[in-house]
């Protein structure tokens, strides 16, 4: 967050709007590692679990996206079960669940002055552009069908 928000702020409305959205993300991001490392998961273990939700990436685009490999993806699901958080099938345990609400929680805890700060209004307008941007992307195929999901 601070690296990019020490840059200048565009002129051109569109690209003022793409450096905001760039600021909310990393900084909900830089909570979010935060946050991971604090429920002592590393880096692939977090996207396992996440892609175990259904609203992560599915293996696939992790391994072609983020250079992880199978063997690697099935070390760290090993790591997920000896702790309780995985099971057999690669679904979360009861543990693995609420490990992922609290994550969930206290990054969204972290992540409420930048909100807080737009108010109710700016969210409002904040969620009105972001909704247009998403379902166009979206519309334009932007985004692969099987890029979300647990397999």
């Amino acid at each position: 967050y601070a690296a990019h928000a020490d840059l200048p702020l565009p002129e051109e409305p569109h690209l003022a709007y793409f450096h905001a959205a760039t600021l909310l993300r990393e900084h909900r991001g830089d909570g979010h590692l935060a946050v991971l490392m604090s429920a002592g998961l590393d880096g692939l273990e977090a996207v396992v679990t996440h892609t175990a939700t259904g609203k992560g990436m599915t293996p696939k685009w992790v391994f072609g996206t983020r250079g992880w490999n199978q063997e690697e993806w099935d070390a760290a699901s090993g790591r997920l079960r000896e702790r309780g958080l995985l099971d057999g099938d690669g679904e979360l345990t009861e543990a693995g669940v609420a490990l992922r609400a609290e994550i969930e929680t206290e990054t969204d805890r972290l992540d409420r002055a930048p909100y807080e700060h737009l108010g109710a209004e700016g969210v409002a307008r904040l969620t009105e552009l972001g909704t247009g941007f998403a379902r166009l992307a979206l519309a334009a195929g932007a985004f692969p069908r099987d890029l979300l999901g647990k397999r």
